[in-house]
């Protein structure tokens, strides 16, 4: 067996969790692995709804337009009645987007594209998955993780750091931990496809047999691709045929069309919807992210989206660890990831409840993401009074600003990248904290760094807004409290050595 030097960080799993986490490692500078058990990349799109939030997560990774040009908007949803007339409706409420929600687009993309996006991001960061490559055993030690590593006939042992768990619902990782993975099956089956079709246009989601259960049939284009996507509840018992003439013969069946025909099947899938929630996500130097952790019904796109959040969430807590800050600064990923799970859970399964008793698929500001907070951390803390618009554990909002030299500032663009930022209400160009590395110092005010002519920051005199490198805000200070803002980064920054002094 081979043996390798040791790596801060072994992620287990491609998918969009694996990824998203490697891409943060990556721009971070980060020693990493990611292994993927399969041989090639993953070629469905089991999820294909990228929500507002992580939209915005995409922006930080230097991914968003390229997600927006590979995909697209989502269509109107279109319901049939018997008589083959229908009505269409919106996916959701309109609202275009403002200076503090810049996304606002029902962005639909097949998971394969996302995954083919972060793939390029991630090489030219200079990094790439190690396809075909199984973790198939690990043991915990002081100070890391030994992990067995098998590529065909060839085995390895490397020792990392820390080890994450992004191999999904049948996690290898959580099963060696002892994490039990309490919930329940939803009572549910259903078959989802990605197919060659003709006989239906592409400008709607069409939806047959509203309401009913046992015969309701959704297909819908996939953007950025020239697929179609069927979903549809099957039996619980018996194998559904999902080879292109039997899909074709339950649509057929279940909408009455003869017009309707499946060239060919890409991809398919049938599964028993649950809904489950590990009761642990980190155990000493191993953690769990995305389906790993969590589980639950399609409905209201919150499962990929949800994934990413976790990881990005993980990501930089990792970084600060390995460059020295205190190790209970990783308990806070279970702390503030989980709960937001087991709210997803319940939003999901309240959906699906909602769908099989009156039909459809719209979808509200609670899908959104955007009001995920975490104000209940032990990392949130409010020390002003006065500034009463943004609270600790808030997500950040974007704000259109004014530089110095003149030129309009997005909030957004002063936030992108691995740093922490603070935003200094100043009266000219002299930060009240000194520089460090990894924290961005921004003076706001008259003759300061930028100006927020609007008053969209609300900062008042002598204030201050400390934000995570995930966009949320950490902290807030007065005037008064300055002297509390390094107390604060302590927590989660390395120790300053004589080195960095």
């Amino acid at each position: 067996m081979e043996e390798q030097g040791k790596l801060q960080v072994l992620i287990c799993g491609a998918g969009a969790a694996g990824l998203t986490l490697a891409i943060d490692l990556a721009r971070r500078g980060l020693s990493f692995r990611i292994i993927e058990k399969l041989d090639r990349p993953f070629g469905g799109s089991r999820g294909k709804g990228i929500q507002p939030r992580t939209q915005e997560v995409f922006e930080d990774l230097g991914i968003i337009d390229r997600i927006v040009a590979a995909g697209g908007l989502y269509p109107a949803l279109r319901e049939y009645s018997e008589d083959d007339s229908y009505i269409e409706k919106s996916m959701g409420e309109p609202r275009d987007p403002s200076p503090d929600v810049p996304y606002f687009i029902p962005l639909m993309i097949p998971q394969f594209r996302t995954e083919e996006v972060m793939r390029e991001r991630l090489a030219e960061l200079g990094h790439r998955v190690d396809f075909g490559c199984e973790l198939i055993g690990f043991e915990q030690e002081v100070g890391g993780v030994r992990a067995r590593l098998k590529k065909g006939a060839r085995e390895e042992l490397v020792h990392v750091s820390y080890l994450v768990g992004a191999d999904g619902g049948r996690s290898f990782v959580r099963s060696v931990l002892g994490i039990d993975f309490p919930g329940q099956a939803l009572g549910m089956r259903a078959i989802v496809a990605d197919v060659g079709l003709s006989g239906l246009d592409r400008a709607a989601w069409h939806q047959f047999n509203n309401g009913d259960m046992a015969r309701v049939a959704m297909i819908c284009p996939l953007a950025g691709t020239d697929l179609f996507q069927i979903q549809a509840p099957v039996p619980m018992e018996g194998d559904p045929d999902l080879a292109a003439e039997g899909l074709e013969r339950m649509i057929t069946e279940r909408t009455g069309r003869s017009d309707i025909k499946i060239s060919s099947v890409s991809w398919a899938s049938a599964y028993v919807m649950s809904a489950r929630l590990a009761d642990r996500y980190r155990v000493n130097r191993t953690f769990l992210v995305g389906d790993a952790a969590h589980i639950h019904p399609p409905t209201g796109g919150q499962g990929l989206n949800t994934s990413v959040q976790d990881a990005y969430n993980l990501g930089w807590k990792l970084a600060a660890v390995l460059s020295g800050a205190p190790d209970a600064l990783l308990d806070t990923y279970e702390e503030e990831r989980r709960p937001i799970a087991a709210d997803v859970l319940g939003l999901s399964t309240r959906l699906l409840a909602g769908h099989r008793r009156q039909g459809g698929m719209r979808r509200g500001g609670d899908t959104h993401q955007l009001d995920i907070d975490y104000s209940g951390s032990s990392l949130s803390y409010n020390g002003s009074a006065r500034d009463a618009r943004f609270h600790a554990g808030k997500r950040m909002p974007d704000a259109t600003l004014t530089g110095a030299a003149g030129q309009p500032r997005r909030l957004f663009d002063v936030l992108t990248g691995p740093h922490w930022t603070l935003l200094m209400s100043a009266q000219d160009y002299r930060p009240a904290v000194a520089a460090r590395e990894g924290l961005r110092a921004v003076t706001v005010g008259h003759r300061a760094e930028l100006r927020d002519p609007s008053n969209e920051l609300g900062l008042t005199e002598g204030g201050f807004l400390l934000i995570r490198p995930d966009g949320y805000v950490g902290a807030t200070f007065d005037a008064t409290g300055c002297h509390s803002v390094n107390d604060y980064l302590a927590r989660c920054f390395p120790l300053p050595t004589p080195e960095r002094q």
